[in-house]
C-alpha cells in the first residue's frame, strides 16, 4: 500500500527523515500515528524509527535532548518544533513484567516491529508513503481487529499492561479482540497485579471514555482483567449493570467513576474508598464524589437549588448526563435555566466580604459575621436578593 497523499504532520517531519537518510540510515514514521492516518483520525503525535543510533543521530543534529537515550530516543528540535527519534531495537528480561531488562540497538526495521503490542501498531511508512506492513496489520485495520504481535502470551508476558491497552483500543477504535489474543488475556490476566494502579487507571479512563465503551468494558469483565483491579474484584454481576444501558458517552472521568460507583451501589464511603484504591487525583475524587452525592439526590427527588449549589454548580451537567444513562427523570429544561441563573459559584464571588459587614454593621467579628455570610449566600442562590453591593448592604440593614 502507498500513502498517495501524506498528512501535514508527516510533511512538516519529512526534512528530519531526509536528513537520517542523507546521512546513510533508514528512517520511518512508525505506530499510531501510521495506523489513525489510515483509519482518518486526527495524529496526536508522530513517531520516527530509524536504523541510526542515539550518537549518530546526535552526530546528524545540532540541537537534540537525550530524553530517553537508554532505550534509544533522541528528541531533535527543528526550529519551533521537537520530534522523538527512536533507534530500532530489541528487548529482552521482562522480569517486572513491564520494562525490558536488555535493550538492544539493531539496523533491522523488522526486527524492530516484531517487539510492538499489535499488528495495527506495527506499521511504518517511509518518505514516499510506502506502508511496510510485515504482519498483516493493514488487514486488521480493514477487518476491524485488535491481534498481537506474534505469539500473544510473549508480547503479554513482556508488558502485562499490554492488556488493558487491548481492551483500550477496542473502546476508542470500536474493533474487536481477536480470539487467540483474548484467550491470551484471560489466561494472563492476573499479570496485572504486577503493573502500578497508576499505568493501569490510565488505561482504563481512556477505556471508559472512549467512543465504544460498552464494547472494551464488556471484555475487561469477560476478560477477567476486572478480578485484577482495585475494588472489582467478585463484582462483575454489579458492574455488568452498565452494559445494560445505552450507550450514553460520559463527559468525563468523573462521570465515569459516578457511574460505576453507582452501579456497583456504593455508599459514600464504599465509593471514595474505591476512588482512592485506584489513586484517583484529590480533585477528580472530590469532584467525583460530590457528583455522585448529587446524582442520588436527583434519584431521590431531594434536592433543591442550593444543594445543586452546594455540591458544585460545574457538577450540575455531568450528573444531567448520567441521568440520561441510568433513566432519572426530572425536569432538565427548567431545572437547567435555574442552575444557569445562579449568580455565584462559590461565596468567593460574593460581591460583599466579611469586612464589608463589620462597617455596615458596626459590629465586631465574630461568629455572626459567618451567619450572616451564608444567609447573604442563600438569598443570592435563591434569587431573591441581586448579587450587587448595594444591594446586599441595604438586606442587610433590613434585616
Amino acid at each position: 500500500m502507498r500513502i498517495e497523499q501524506l498528512p501535514s504532520d508527516f510533511k512538516h517531519a519529512l526534512p528530519v527523515l531526509e536528513e537520517i537518510e542523507k546521512a546513510g540510515y533508514e528512517a520511518y514514521f512508525v505506530g499510531g500515528s501510521v495506523r489513525d492516518h489510515i483509519l482518518g483520525l486526527p495524529i496526536h503525535d508522530v513517531d520516527i524509527a530509524t536504523s541510526a543510533y542515539p550518537e549518530e543521530i546526535k552526530t546528524i543534529f545540532k540541537r537534540t535532548v537525550d530524553t530517553g537515550i537508554q532505550h534509544g530516543t533522541v528528541t531533535v528540535l527543528v526550529g519551533e518544533d521537537s520530534y522523538e527519534i527512536t533507534t530500532f531495537r530489541t528487548e529482552s528480561g521482562y522480569q517486572d513484567f513491564r520494562r525490558p531488562d536488555q535493550v538492544t540497538f539493531v539496523r533491522s526495521l523488522e526486527d524492530d516491529l516484531k517487539r510492538r503490542d499489535f499488528t495495527i501498531n506495527a506499521l511504518a511508512v517511509d518518505r514516499n508513503g510506502n506502508v511496510i506492513d510485515k504482519f498483516d496489520g493493514l488487514g486488521d485495520l480493514d477487518k476491524r481487529i485488535i491481534r498481537a504481535v506474534g505469539k500473544a502470551e510473549e508480547r503479554f508476558h513482556e508488558d502485562a499492561l499490554r492488556m488493558m491497552r487491548a481492551v483500550r483500543f477496542q473502546s476508542q477504535l470500536d474493533f474487536t479482540v481477536e480470539a487467540e489474543t483474548a484467550v491470551a488475556i484471560r489466561d494472563n490476566a492476573y499479570l496485572l497485579e504486577k503493573i502500578a494502579i497508576e499505568r493501569i487507571r490510565e488505561e482504563f479512563i481512556k477505556l471508559m471514555l472512549g467512543k465504544a465503551w460498552q464494547t472494551g468494558f464488556a471484555d475487561f469483565l469477560k476478560l477477567d482483567l476486572s478480578e485484577y483491579c482495585p475494588s472489582f474484584k467478585n463484582q462483575s454481576n454489579e458492574l455488568n449493570k452498565l452494559l445494560k444501558l445505552d450507550n450514553v458517552p460520559f463527559l468525563d472521568e468523573e462521570a465515569a467513576w459516578t457511574a460505576i460507583g453507582y452501579a456497583m451501589e456504593l455508599t459514600p464511603k464504599q465509593f471514595n474508598k474505591m476512588l482512592r484504591d485506584w489513586k484517583v487525583s484529590n480533585k477528580s475524587r472530590e469532584t467525583s464524589v460530590s457528583t455522585d452525592k448529587m446524582l442520588k439526590n436527583f434519584r431521590d427527588g431531594n434536592f433543591d437549588l442550593w444543594d445543586i449549589y452546594s455540591l458544585g454548580v460545574d457538577n450540575f451537567d455531568r450528573v444531567a448526563s448520567l441521568c440520561k444513562l441510568f433513566k432519572i427523570d426530572f425536569d432538565e429544561k427548567v431545572l437547567t435555566e435555574k442552575v444557569r441563573n445562579i449568580p455565584i459559584k462559590s461565596s468567593r464571588d460574593l460581591a460583599i466580604t466579611g469586612n464589608d459587614i463589620i462597617k455596615i454593621l458596626n459590629i465586631k467579628p465574630g461568629p455572626e459575621i459567618g451567619k450572616c455570610m451564608s444567609q447573604i449566600e442563600h438569598k443570592v442562590v435563591e434569587g431573591t436578593v441581586y448579587n450587587n453591593f448595594d444591594k446586599l448592604k441595604q438586606y442587610l440593614l433590613s434585616e
